[in-house]
């Protein structure tokens, strides 16, 4: 079965194919906010439809497919900013019509995770799922009837990325936020700052905070070494604690963040003592991306079919843990 996915919850358009677990095609289209600024919710949403012609026409080209080759339309359904989730559901929704081809509305959050899952062969696993507004520890339940997932711990306030995001625009950094805050961080010095562990639960708001007050008397470099030591550490605490609770026996770090070399890092060393496998997907999976929407979607049409075209809209707010 080929899929096509579109991906466009927030900074990032992406049209993926996929035959069976075979990723065919994965075009990116990146929206880029001026410097000092957020994502701009309209102008990335029309940024996204600009550009999605010349990117689905790369895609079919790199995987030799045409549209009506393509048995299945997945897209990005939620969590989401909302203008953003408009352009895929539109897109998605208008294709399969044309062609007569069934649709699903696809989690973001579980296609990071199913992806990664299936590239990495692994069955069981804790996920440590990292993204701009997600920071989640999650596993999948076996038992039926209901939610096809459990959150055990998650950030009470932002997510690891967004964490990120705005302390390197108060800094004045660049764009992209994220990579330039754990270049800098290579060359710095660690120093102490809040750190907020709660059960499995996380936050990082007063580690925000602080970490830019500290820009006053620390150097930029050891500002981003101690903010990437704390927000890791705190992950790597509660996932520990996941780990010992579930006895799990393999953990994937999925999302934006995952493709930080420190915390994967981190993670190995946290799992060694507990003999569990860690693994990690190809950056080019774990940024937003078509591929795990389309992935996903061959997924989903197999555990519950189509979604009706009628009434099929986005979800900013959809849930992991809302899967049934």
């Amino acid at each position: 079965m080929i899929c096509l996915g579109i991906e466009s919850t927030a900074h990032t358009l992406g049209i993926g194919l996929v035959d069976g677990k075979r990723v065919l095609a994965n075009e990116r289209r990146l929206y880029k906010p001026k410097a000092g600024q957020g994502i701009l919710p309209r102008a990335a949403a029309d940024r996204h439809a600009e550009v999605f012609g010349e990117a689905l026409a790369s895609a079919l080209a790199k995987s030799g497919v045409s549209l009506r080759d393509i048995d299945l339309h997945s897209f990005s359904r939620g969590p989401g900013i909302g203008q953003c989730l408009r352009v895929s559901c539109c897109a998605a929704k208008f294709l399969a019509s044309k062609y007569r081809k069934p649709i699903v509305g696809v989690n973001h959050c579980q296609a990071h995770l199913e992806i990664s899952s299936g590239l990495l062969s692994m069955r069981d696993p804790l996920y440590i799922y990292v993204s701009g507004a997600n920071t989640q520890l999650i596993v999948k339940n076996k038992r039926k009837g209901g939610p096809l997932f459990s959150v055990l711990g998650e950030t009470l306030d932002m997510g690891l990325g967004n964490l990120f995001d705005v302390f390197a625009r108060e800094a004045k950094f660049g764009y992209p936020h994220g990579s330039e805050v754990a270049k800098l961080a290579e060359k710095g010095s660690y120093y102490p700052l809040p750190y907020t562990v709660k059960g499995m639960n996380f936050a990082f708001a007063g580690l925000l905070t602080s970490a830019v007050r500290s820009l006053s008397s620390h150097s930029r470099e050891d500002a981003c070494r101690s903010l990437l030591e704390t927000s890791f550490s705190e992950l790597c605490e509660a996932s520990e604690r996941a780990l010992c609770l579930t006895g799990k026996r393999e953990v994937i770090v999925c999302g934006g963040v995952a493709q930080n070399k420190r915390f994967c890092e981190m993670l190995t060393m946290m799992c060694e003592p507990h003999r569990a496998r860690f693994g990690a997907v190809a950056p080019e999976f774990n940024a937003d991306n078509g591929a795990m929407i389309a992935y996903a979607g061959i997924v989903e049409y197999a555990r519950r079919g189509a979604d009706p075209l009628r009434g099929l809209s986005p979800d900013g707010y959809w849930r992991i843990d809302q899967i049934f």
